[in-house]
């Protein structure tokens, strides 16, 4: 009984310190911890579940309520130009039966050999990062593409972010969804029925992407992964020259779609500096051909070449409304621009969220359009990580993207556990509760509420928008994930005043 008693008595005066200088903390300790040895009897029953109710729990719950459809929606929605078929392996299984031993990480831009693969592997999965390399040798990626076809517990999938985000597209019946890209009859064979693709881009022969997956705490020598993640690499000639570009932009007069969904750019870096400079002004051109008042998103991925990254941000971004990207994406444009935070090598941990926000503020003002004057095209960047979502924008271009930015994250918990819905039993919160809005000063305190679980601030005429991501626990499946959040997005978002 005195135990009990002294127990209460130091919880009232810890209650009572914190409530005297923050008053709102007691309502949140009694919203998520439940103590039902202190509430009156009456009441215990009703209210002792709502109070055990987990963090994810309460944000699951809300993001239902957030998630609602725009009043006005795409019908159509053109995607180009990367398709493939994916082989997805165990990436230490495969490389072991490759005969390949552990040993010490390093970068490569570009794969020459199985040695490259081996350290360029070992570099990204000490990490836990995601990365996609081009394989020069023809005739080592095939041998090394019938090994991984032939490893046990191997998989077919859709691969290419363009094919990728098309099927998620086709998930909603009222969309109609026009896919370009090099689709061979296996690709062919395994996409959405809804999915128009024309003939033009039908090809006797499919691209293969290797997909090698390694699981959080996976080891491999005296490697081990800090997350579940994936290497990439190919020898896509296909992909790798966007083949397919001109045949997009020439369906879309016929098609007539209300957004255009552009990746692959990519898949060039592996080609060399004389073929991407002159692939990139001929791309640049074409994208110039696509009507005004359509909106063009363009989604990036992991590249080394900080003089290509550079070109696209100068000469790409500057075209398009809207672009889709990760934390690695995000630190390298700004290293490649010498923007906020670039003399950083790498995230340590959860990216802050301050600097972050510095460096998407960044993109919109120097090639974006948030200034009024401003003839560039840019004014919404989806950014994603592990941990949580931030979707910037600039004021007056785009609608409902609280739902969006949850929809982006909702998608990324479930499909990661490989479930249609979120699982709040295999799910963990891993985003900061608290952060700030800049690394540097002038920057604002913010916190993440469970029951309203997007976060928005304004810097001046950008305002941001940031929801925490209930990450699975044990992953299923992690590729795909990046095209599948900026998919949602986009369906949720609405386009709300067209000044081009």
């Amino acid at each position: 009984m005195w135990r009990k008693a002294s127990v209460a008595a130091l919880l009232a005066l810890t209650v009572g310190y914190l409530y005297h200088g923050s008053p709102e903390l007691p309502d949140q300790i009694l919203q998520y911890v439940s103590l039902p040895n202190f509430q009156q009897s009456s009441q215990s029953q009703n209210s002792q579940s709502n109070n055990q109710r987990s963090l994810e729990e309460v944000i699951s719950s809300a993001w239902e309520t957030l998630i609602t459809l725009p009043s006005r929606r795409w019908s159509k929605v053109a995607v180009g130009v990367n398709a493939c078929v994916d082989v997805v392996v165990s990436g230490v299984g495969l490389l072991q039966a490759l005969a390949v031993d552990p040993g010490t990480g390093l970068d490569h831009e570009v794969l020459h050999s199985k040695e490259d693969l081996r350290e360029a592997f070992i570099y990204y999965m000490e990490r836990g990062a995601a990365a996609e390399r081009f394989f020069t040798d023809k005739e080592v990626f095939q041998r090394i593409a019938q090994a991984a076809a032939e490893y046990p517990g191997a998989k077919l999938y859709v691969g290419g972010n363009a094919a990728l985000i098309g099927q998620k597209l086709a998930t909603y019946p009222d969309l109609m969804v026009l896919l370009c890209g090099p689709v061979g009859p296996k690709l062919h064979e395994m996409l959405d029925e809804q999915i128009v693709v024309p003939p033009e881009s039908l090809q006797e022969t499919d691209e293969y992407h290797l997909i090698l997956e390694y699981k959080a705490g996976e080891k491999w020598g005296s490697t081990q992964a800090p997350q579940a993640n994936r290497f990439i690499f190919s020898h896509d000639v296909s992909n790798g020259g966007m083949s397919s570009l001109e045949t997009f932009v020439a369906s879309l007069e016929e098609f007539e779609p209300e957004l255009v969904v552009l990746s692959g750019l990519h898949m060039m870096e592996g080609q060399g500096r004389e073929l991407w400079e002159e692939r990139l002004k001929e791309a640049v051109l074409a994208i110039s051909d696509i009507r005004k008042d359509i909106p063009i998103h363009l989604e990036l991925a992991s590249m080394t070449d900080k003089d290509y990254m550079n070109s696209i941000m100068q000469e790409f971004m500057p075209i398009v409304s809207s672009i889709g990207l990760n934390e690695q994406e995000l630190l390298f444009l700004s290293q490649a621009g010498e923007g906020p935070h670039a003399d950083m090598t790498t995230w340590k941990g959860i990216p802050d969220v301050g600097r972050v926000s510095d460096i998407l503020l960044w993109i919109l003002e120097q090639h974006g359009r948030s200034d009024p004057l401003s003839e560039a095209d840019l004014t919404r960047i989806h950014f994603h990580t592990l941990a949580y979502h931030i979707l910037a924008t600039v004021d007056g271009y785009w609608g409902n993207q609280v739902a969006a930015v949850a929809a982006g994250a909702r998608v990324a918990s479930s499909q990661a556990c490989g479930l249609q819905s979120v699982d709040v039993s295999k799910v963990e919160l891993k985003a900061p509760l608290e952060f700030y809005s800049s690394h540097t000063e002038p920057r604002e305190k913010l916190t993440i509420n469970p029951a309203q679980p997007v976060t928005v601030w304004r810097r001046g005429n950008v305002t941001f928008h940031m929801t925490p991501v209930l990450v699975c626990k044990q992953p299923l499946r992690t590729v795909g994930l990046g095209d599948a959040i900026s998919a949602e997005g986009l369906v949720y978002s609405e386009l709300m005043e067209r000044r081009f």
